[in-house]
């Protein structure tokens, strides 16, 4: 059995954060917890360990299925983590990128300064 791997390491390792500064910020701003408890970036993660990620407005579950401190290709992530979000959360991720979406008619142009600022307006409120 592989030794702990700190847990912004391995957030970062299987590609849930861009970069590894990210996940120490998101341990730091309480958004990553284990059983219930906020850790620090230093904190060691086990296999078995289940993490509860707040990510782009949801909260994602993962299980450990290995340690590792090197980042890995897209395709080795679902053996190093079982995804365990819910499916309401998933659904919620869906419903934020689709009001997200802009849809402008060809040959529309541009949206002028004062359709640009509406715009703004209202995405900043989802």
């Amino acid at each position: 059995m592989q030794a702990g791997v700190r847990v912004d390491k391995w957030l970062w390792a299987v590609r849930l954060f861009k970069t590894r500064s990210q996940a120490a910020e998101a341990c730091r701003g309480n958004k990553i917890k284990i059983d219930d408890v906020s850790v620090k970036p230093s904190r060691e993660i086990h296999t078995g360990d289940i993490l509860e990620v707040h990510v782009q407005g949801i909260k994602k579950r993962v299980r450990v299925l290995q340690p590792v401190k090197n980042r890995v290709s897209a395709k080795l992530v679902p053996e190093l983590m079982e995804d365990l979000t819910p499916a309401e959360e998933l659904e919620k991720l869906e419903m934020i990128r689709q009001l997200n979406y802009e849809k402008r008619d060809r040959g529309a142009g541009r949206p002028t300064k004062k359709e640009r600022r509406i715009i703004e307006k209202l995405k900043k409120k989802f």
